[in-house]
């Protein structure tokens, strides 16, 4: 999509773009007038003195949505033509980030997965280019810019996670990823299960045990300033059956269980992208959890890369069993901070519903910063128990610790029960670290303007943390 900034008022916009207005009626307004020759596309922003951060998002993606299904190629536009629309706006958002956000919700919403399906006659009904009116400023025009290219890398992250896993096996995400960052300053390094083996990761090896194809831990680098790294970890089960426990629904959606790694893939692109002066690592243990004739089997102990063990007691609770490899794995980078991504468990899902993820951490420090990045960039997140009390329930009979929690109380607490997992390995690291259960976030709910499919988090989330972490 083309943004292109333009002076004077949008009255003055060339024919062969349409117009948009903005209407101070009811959010869902979508109507085409004709004035003098002239189309213009009217919106509902709803009130305008109840303009939000939040409500600008949604505004922002219902412009492209509307343009799109009214088969409108090339848009003008102009926000401050709707002053008190821009005033209320602006109690809370800058100039500046009026722009970014958007422009990075422009791109989001002009993203349709079309890979697999018959290209139409027509062409694909999308925004080619955006006229933008009214103030603008170098730092606007900066803002707007990078606004754009967060929207593009959370399109990156959308189209991995929606690709099916018959094209995306663990051995080939590690392939793309390297892919993706070419020509840029990223060093990727994916280890093979021979390596796996030598460095003693029991329980990535172990979850893909049960699969044709062979497991991978993918190591992306980029170093662009000094001190120590950010080190990000995402879930790579590029599809969960649910091994031996297998998944009642057939996993329906679940080639999306990689939603965590292909975050982490897009953040760590994206950093490198906007030159940030900051030390990133990206680690993605990737595997299908397959209940093949090797599969792992209920009460196998699994040694894992710290010397712990754990019991399995179910195996459709195998992401937190990788990703404790790969917590163990950050510490050799002596991080700043960690944070995990991944869709754990529906049992988050449950408790948040559609709209935000869930986060867990010991560092109440850091919850803060994570919340309000969550707010500023629109991927939310709201803080769930961590405490002690939860600590006993994980603990193992014949291994260290268990990585389900069996018995009557099987049915609660499910998302709690898995971040105490992690809390295991993590609170050897001697940092911060966060776990960000992203399930209820895996796709896009209906109500958000955006296409079906993947919803993208938290990439703006985790590249707007990176930014501000100190």
């Amino acid at each position: 999509m083309k943004l292109v900034f333009k002076t004077g008022s949008i009255d003055t916009a060339p024919k062969g773009y349409t117009r948009i207005r903005l209407v101070e009626e009811a959010r869902g307004t979508k109507r085409i007038v004709r004035e003098n020759g002239t189309e213009w596309l009217e919106i509902g922003t709803g009130k305008a003195s109840d303009m939000s951060r939040r409500k600008f998002v949604l505004l922002s993606r219902a412009i492209i949505k509307t343009a799109k299904e009214n088969k409108c190629k090339k848009i003008a536009l102009q926000f401050d033509a709707t002053p008190k629309l821009f005033k209320a706006l602006q109690k809370e958002v800058t100039p500046e980030e009026v722009s970014r956000i958007a422009a990075e919700n422009f791109e989001m919403a002009n993203f349709e997965f079309t890979t697999y399906k018959a290209k139409p006659k027509e062409g694909w009904m999308s925004v080619e280019e955006i006229l933008l009116y009214g103030e603008s400023s170098p730092a606007i025009q900066k803002s707007t810019k990078e606004g754009q290219i967060v929207g593009q890398h959370v399109n990156m992250c959308r189209d991995l996670a929606n690709t099916p896993s018959s094209d995306m096996p663990p051995q080939q995400l590690g392939k793309t990823a390297k892919k993706l960052v070419t020509g840029l300053p990223v060093t990727v390094t994916t280890l093979t299960k021979t390596q796996m083996q030598k460095l003693g990761m029991g329980g990535v090896l172990g979850v893909g045990k049960g699969s044709s194809q062979d497991p991978a831990f993918i190591v992306m680098e980029y170093k662009g300033g000094t001190g120590a790294p950010v080190v990000l970890v995402g879930k790579g089960v590029t599809f969960d059956s649910g091994g031996i426990n297998l998944k009642t629904d057939g996993g329906h959606e679940m080639h999306m269980d990689m939603s965590g790694g292909a975050a982490v893939i897009s953040t760590v692109a994206l950093a490198a992208k906007l030159k940030l002066k900051k030390n990133v690592i990206g680690l993605i243990p990737a595997v299908e959890n397959m209940p093949g004739p090797g599969a792992y089997r209920i009460h196998d102990v699994l040694k894992t890369l710290s010397g712990k063990t754990i019991e399995v007691m179910h195996t459709d609770a195998e992401g937190r069993v990788i990703l404790a490899d790969a917590l163990t794995y950050a510490k050799r980078y002596k991080p700043s901070v960690v944070i995990d991504v991944a869709t754990l468990t529906g049992a988050c899902h449950v408790a948040l519903g559609d709209f935000a993820s869930g986060l867990f951490t010991r560092d109440d420090a850091l919850a803060r910063t994570l919340e309000e990045t969550g707010e500023q960039s629109g991927d939310y997140v709201w803080r769930l128990p961590l405490w002690d009390e939860y600590e006993p329930a994980v603990r193992g009979t014949i291994g260290d610790v268990v990585n389900s929690v069996a018995g009557s109380s099987s049915r609660y607490g499910g998302a709690t029960n898995a971040a105490m997992f992690l809390w295991q390995f993590a609170k050897e690291l001697n940092c911060p670290w966060a776990h960000l259960d992203i399930a209820p976030r895996m796709t896009a709910a209906s109500s958000e303007e955006l296409s079906k499919g993947a919803a993208g988090a938290p990439v703006r989330l985790l590249i707007s943390f990176i930014q501000s972490w100190k």
